[in-house]
């Protein structure tokens, strides 16, 4: 029967390399795929872009290449990435140039396009954006990207003319290992529902990298995972019935448990039922993880109803200003020495006349995560020590650096003992979305060979 490999080689777009390095040398791969692309990430790729014509993939395209193209071509493994982010066309020209300066040859280098509907969204302005509650005209000025999570299309395609590496824009997580799962066994979603739900069900527990394999996990003493200072990233064995074994390479850090494969399944899914790609609509609510052996576990039970009539589309825009600044209180009444210095900074902000849209003060150590209605119910009587946070959102750099200003200046001009103080200017690109007819998509794939 046959039986694939792909490995996991990242699951955001700064992961470490060392753990995909060590997939490729001992993981007897067929595949491994490089997940690099968040929401908000296409978006700063566009801004890069936009400065430099040459720019706008990933920052570490070059790194990652430089360590794993000579093992792809020395153990046959093919590699599957969407670090071409707003630019897979000059991504595939670095990679192209890093072959040869490398001396690796051989290798066909594909990059998929066709996500980035930018040029055509004036058509679009009409549509209702999700998020905002407004149409995506009432933002136009503030456009910064427009890109569709497009399917497996152009991947398949792409390694049906034997390509090597390939490089996509925003593809859905999922795509990047259905792609290789539909080529290799010839998967549609008429003939195939339940090994459709199977391939969307491999992509989403490799497309965050570790967390399949013990991070985001661990909580000592509840749920310890072993190693993690060198954990292994994931791979999944798959025949062509559509079962799955996902495991690690043995000798690597972390667990691969039937409760760490869970808990990456729910992750990001807003219905279990009807988890919604460009390739299918996948419903997990059946599936079952059975542990089969040390690090192995075996997954079943995923399927599929469909797909989608249309397609989400990542808007990217520039949304305002964050001006922050913090400094620390310790030692004998610290807390009522931060809550003054916090008092300060608000009544400084208004004497000055600063204009802002929000702000927030946190007293880290005591309600910067859950706010005073949670955090009073666990206040200790006294702390030893607390860091203040003030910040502000702005429309324009000048107020959110005068908010940054006035918490530096309590080391002069606040109470005493203030010290560590920092400020930082954010400006901030957020992403929202609407939704488009499938059909406006056009894939296009571009090939070049080292």
């Amino acid at each position: 029967m046959k039986k694939i490999r792909i490995g996991s080689g990242a699951g955001y777009a700064g992961d470490r390399i060392e753990p995909a390095v060590e997939l490729m040398e001992k993981g007897n791969l067929d595949y491994i795929m490089f997940e690099c692309l968040a929401e908000r990430t296409i978006a700063i790729g566009q801004q890069d872009k936009m400065k430099d014509p040459k720019k706008g993939y990933n920052q570490l395209l070059e790194a990652r290449m430089r360590k794993i193209l000579p093992l792809a071509k020395k153990n046959g493994i093919k590699v599957i990435t969407n670090m071409g982010s707003a630019n897979p066309l000059a991504a595939a020209e670095v990679t192209v140039a890093l072959a040869k300066e490398l001396g690796v040859s051989g290798l066909k280098i594909a990059a998929v396009t066709g996500d980035d509907i930018f040029d055509d969204i004036k058509k679009y302005y009409d549509n209702h954006v999700l998020e905002l509650d407004c149409s995506l005209g009432e933002i136009q000025e503030s456009i910064l990207s427009t890109n569709v999570y497009c399917g497996a299309d152009g991947i398949i395609e792409a390694l049906k003319n034997e390509a090597d590496i390939i490089i996509t824009g925003r593809v859905s997580d999922p795509a990047l290992a259905i792609g290789p799962l539909v080529h290799e066994f010839g998967w549609n979603l008429e003939k195939n529902p339940e090994q459709m739900g199977q391939a969307v069900l491999v992509g989403h527990l490799l497309e965050c990298g570790g967390q399949v394999t013990g991070g985001y996990y661990a909580d000592p003493g509840y749920k310890d995972v072993p190693n993690l200072e060198r954990l292994g990233f994931p791979l999944i064995e798959i025949d062509e019935t559509g079962e799955i074994i996902v495991t690690k390479v043995e000798g690597s850090g972390g667990i691969v448990s039937t409760d760490t494969c869970k808990e990456q399944m729910i992750y990001e899914i807003h219905n279990p039922q009807k988890y919604m790609t460009p390739d299918v609509i996948a419903d997990f609510s059946h599936v079952t993880f059975t542990q089969v052996g040390k690090d192995r576990v075996k997954a079943m039970h995923a399927t599929s109803h469909g797909k989608p009539e249309t397609l989400k589309v990542s808007v990217g825009y520039k949304d305002c200003f964050i001006g922050e600044g913090e400094i620390s209180y310790g030692g004998s009444n610290c807390m009522n020495r931060a809550k003054l210095a916090a008092e300060i900074v608000e009544k400084r902000l208004q004497l000055i006349g600063v204009e802002m849209e929000e702000y927030r003060t946190d007293f880290i150590g005591y309600n910067s995560l859950y706010k005073s209605e949670i955090s009073d119910q666990f206040a200790p009587d006294h702390f030893s020590e607390i860091r203040v946070r003030c910040s502000g959102r702005t429309k324009d750099r000048h107020n959110a650096e005068l908010i940054a200003n006035e918490v530096e200046a309590l080391y002069t001009n606040g109470p005493a003992g203030g010290a560590g103080a920092t400020k930082k200017v954010s400006e901030v690109v957020s992403i929202c979305s609407i939704f488009v007819p499938r059909e406006i998509v056009d894939i296009k794939v571009s090939y070049q060979e080292v």
